[in-house]
């Protein structure tokens, strides 16, 4: 229930202004120009009216008080109203509500609820919940009481859509759409970001694959190692135990021989009977001795210079392989950045051309640099450290090459010594005189001593390739450190079943871990954590867009599903409400007119949608002769019938002028009935009525008073005799309009 409005500073009302609604009916009054249908404007003005031309302004000054005679300008307007909301009229938790509006000369608007400050939009969705608006059905000012009949089908609509109390759909309607936007923009914003990121994921993906594999090839070559390590670091312990017990008695031996050749030698140099041949003896043992000697050491050195080339052809293979690789190389960042500045010149170029066929031919340029660029670094390798390799290697071949021939030198001195001494030897052993027992001793003894050294040799030779061995594990085990980590040489703290087996299949392992080694030094993955960081980070992103995405398309599924169940809501709510309408208008239409028959027809309307806008007469002339000059549009809307009783009249524009004033009234109040608004304002819309039609307006609005409370702007006496209060509206010199009230039951009362 509508209690009170107040104005202040509002158009004539400079004064604040109050007035009171505790009767069903209440009039305003006044002559012309008094301010009384300023009233009917503030309720406008309050209830959120966005247009100033409703307002009869062309400024938003104009609805501020402009001054007077004596009274300055006001720099602000307001007006409240109050309503009773006990019965909960509004959807807050309040029994009363006010709502104000306030406008100052800087065109700002305020709005407040209960005095808080709130949003325009919020006082719509509050009044619309109550079938309320800032125009429409329930304010008729001045001049718009047959606004609904000169209005087309599609503003007929939206008249008895927010007479249904249909809005508060649309404003819905129209969020969700307004949502559905932003949502469908949002959509394609998330899928360029994914577009934009999708081949640098892809890119990303592709180097994890490699490190995954990679990772997987060292854990496997990590297992290899394991092994490999713990039979190779028991072989050479126990090679190592093996060779010490078996040169063990060679050894005792030879010293032992060794004391027996000087004792010999001794004797001889002593001997009385020390001869030529007893000197050639000495001599030659010792020519043999040292020659042997020198021979003996040369061969481990050779033997050493072989394990090194070995090594470094090894080292050197790899190194090709590694160069070979398309994956690995390395390109020099002088060589990049003189890419860089050469491809970033032609771009510079591209942006400031708009010509496109100059800017494909850009493209077209920098995809040949980079194109040479490729082909000029794709077989580029680390020649120096190559050309150092390839010297080492030569070095060490030719020192080779020295000592095979130093080598080949001593076996032929050795032969001609041995030789020597065996003549000799045969010489002293035909005699068969006792005092050469010397020279047979020491004969003897150098003979057991070189099938010792023979022994000892191979020993030696296998003690060599032991120490080969050993210095190739402990560089193995520093380069899979290095490669695998140092899990890969903790190989004491795994258990392996050791069972025995032949020594290549520890050369096979080898091979398989070389194998290895070059396909992860192949893999080129270089800073894999930063790889994998970035695929982890870019992953992440793309996940995080694919699920908005998804909430995004949730979203605009719900939103299209709610806009088509208000759609679907509207059209059945309007169509429903269309036929109650009718019903009350035909009763109105027929107290009015004393018959005849009314009503309102749903109706789609088909309009051609031209393309040609912009075209001369002559074209749009020519064009009208043509069936496919334009696309079809269609709208819908609301046609009104009317058939006035003994009268050939059945459509409204041949209706005069008090017939459209009965026609539009009639519909007004057809529509109020429907869902009864708080209260209603009638401005003036009874100025066309005669006495007879007065009284039938009269009765009709005391029967609409039962349901909603009325405002009567009037000059009819007989529709001021049917209201329960009369407010006065009078206008001075001072150009202030002021009110005077009469209460009737409060007459009543004094007069009885």
């Amino acid at each position: 229930m509508l209690k009170s409005i107040e104005l202040c500073g509002f158009k004539s009302f400079a004064k604040k202004a109050v007035l009171n609604f505790n009767t069903p009916i209440s009039s305003i009054v006044g002559p012309n120009g008094s301010g009384k249908s300023n009233v009917a404007e503030a309720f406008r003005f309050v209830l959120g009216e966005q247009s100033i031309k409703s307002l009869r302004g062309k400024r938003v000054e104009d609805l501020i008080f402009n001054g007077g005679k004596d009274a300055p300008r006001a720099n602000r307007a307001s007006a409240k109203v109050v309503f009773d909301n006990t019965r909960r009229i509004f959807n807050v938790d309040f029994d009363e509500v006010s709502i104000e509006r306030v406008i100052h000369r800087d065109s700002v608007s305020e709005y407040f609820i209960n005095g808080s400050p709130v949003r325009l939009k919020d006082i719509i969705e509050l009044l619309a919940s109550a079938h309320i608006g800032a125009s429409g059905h329930h304010i008729i000012s001045q001049g718009e009481a047959d606004k609904i009949l000169n209005s087309n089908i599609k503003e007929r609509r939206e008249m008895i859509e927010d007479a249904l109390g249909l809005k508060i759909y649309h404003y819905k309607k129209e969020d969700s759409q307004r949502k559905l936007e932003k949502t469908e923009e949002n959509i394609k914003q998330v899928e360029s970001l994914r577009r934009e990121i999708a081949p640098h994921l892809k890119f990303l993906k592709k180097q994890v694959e490699k490190i995954e594999k990679t990772i997987e090839m060292r854990e496997q070559l990590k297992n290899f190692y394991l092994e490999y390590f713990k039979r190779e670091d028991e072989y050479i312990k126990g090679e190592k135990d093996r060779l010490t017990e078996e040169k063990r008695l060679p050894q005792a031996e030879l010293h032992r021989l060794e004391h027996e050749l000087r004792q010999a030698k001794d004797i001889l140099n002593k001997s009385e009977s020390k001869d030529i041949k007893s000197d050639e003896v000495m001599r030659l043992e010792g020519q043999l001795r040292e020659t042997r000697l020198t021979k003996d050491l040369l061969v481990r050195e050779i033997g050493r210079m072989e394990g090194e080339i070995n090594y470094l052809d090894r080292q050197y293979k790899k190194q090709i392989q590694v160069a070979t690789s398309v994956e690995t190389k390395n390109v020099d960042l002088s060589a990049v950045e003189t890419l860089f500045n050469e491809v970033s010149l032609e771009i510079d170029q591209g942006n400031a051309s708009d010509d496109l066929n100059i800017i494909k031919g850009i493209l077209n340029k920098i995809k040949g640099v980079l194109k040479d660029f490729v082909n000029k670094n794709k077989d580029n390798r680390d020649e120096e450290s190559l050309k150092e390799l390839e010297r080492e290697i030569v070095d060490l071949r030719q020192k080779k090459a020295e000592a095979d021939t130093e080598l080949f030198n001593l076996k032929n001195k050795e032969v001609e010594f041995t030789a020597d001494y065996n003549a000799v030897k045969e010489e002293i052993e035909k005699e068969k005189d006792s005092n050469r027992d010397a020279e047979k001793a020491v004969f003897r003894i150098m003979a057991e001593q070189n099938e010792i050294n023979t022994r000892l040799a191979s020993l030696q030779n296998r003690e060599d390739r032991l120490i080969t061995d050993e210095n190739n594990f402990k560089q193995e085990l520093i380069e899979a450190g290095v490669l695998v980590g140092v899990e890969a040489v903790r190989y004491k703290e795994v258990a392996f079943e050791m069972i025995p087996e032949e020594r290549n299949r520890q050369d096979e392992r080898r091979k398989n871990i070389e194998r290895l080694k070059i396909r992860i030094e192949d893999a080129g993955i270089g800073s894999s954590d930063e790889v994998l960081k970035e695929y982890r980070e870019a992953s992440e992103r793309d996940a995080f867009l694919e699920k908005e995405l998804v909430d995004l398309h949730t979203s605009s599924d719900s939103l299209q599903a709610l806009i088509k169940e208000l759609d679907d809501k509207l059209t059945t709510e309007f169509k429903f409400g269309v036929d109650k309408i009718n019903t009350q208008f035909q009763d109105f239409f027929s107290k009015m007119f004393g018959g005849g028959t009314a009503k309102l027809s749903v109706i789609r309307e088909i309009k051609k949608k031209r393309k040609d806008t912009d075209l001369s007469v002559l074209e749009r002339e020519n064009m009208d002769n043509e069936s496919d000059s334009g696309e079809e549009e269609s709208e819908e809307g609301i046609d009104i019938e009317v058939n006035l009783p003994k009268k050939k009249i059945k459509g409204l524009m041949m209706l005069s002028g008090g017939e459209r004033a009965l026609t539009s009234i009639a519909l007004l109040f057809a529509m109020s009935q429907v869902n009864p608004p708080p209260f209603i304002i009638l401005d003036e819309t009874d100025a066309a009525l005669d006495e007879a039609n007065s009284k039938k307006y009269g009765d009709m609005i005391a029967e609409l008073s039962k349901y909603s409370q009325l405002i009567l702007v009037t000059h009819n006496r007989e529709t001021m005799s049917r209201a329960g209060i009369i407010y006065g509206v009078t206008m001075g010199m001072d150009g202030i309009s002021k009110l005077l009230s009469i209460q009737f039951e409060e007459a009543v009362q004094v007069a009885k």
